[in-house]
């Protein structure tokens, strides 16, 4: 691909609005700076490597939400936590 183009991304998505685009392009711009993988290959900014995930069919509105959940079941170590580990690996 080329190219990246706003008709892929509605075609994909099946919706008519810009708007609705936007939106979902952005939801996904937020999870990748929370540390969500990129699901395409691509050597471009986080904008572009969305729509192309958008355009690829593999991002949409209804599997949006489930990006979202993986990343918050994963439970971030708190500092309290490593400086346990820390003790028990300097014992």
């Amino acid at each position: 691909m080329a190219r990246i183009t706003v008709e892929d991304c509605l075609s994909k998505i099946g919706n008519e609005n810009r708007f609705s685009l936007i939106h979902l392009a952005i939801e996904r711009i937020k999870q990748h700076r929370k540390g969500a993988p990129f699901l395409v290959k691509c050597k471009n900014k986080e904008i572009v490597a969305s729509l192309r995930e958008i355009a690829s069919g593999q991002v949409s509105f209804a599997t949006i939400k489930d990006f979202t959940a993986t990343q918050e079941d994963v439970p971030a170590p708190t500092a309290q936590q490593g400086d346990e580990q820390t003790e028990r690996t300097s014992l």
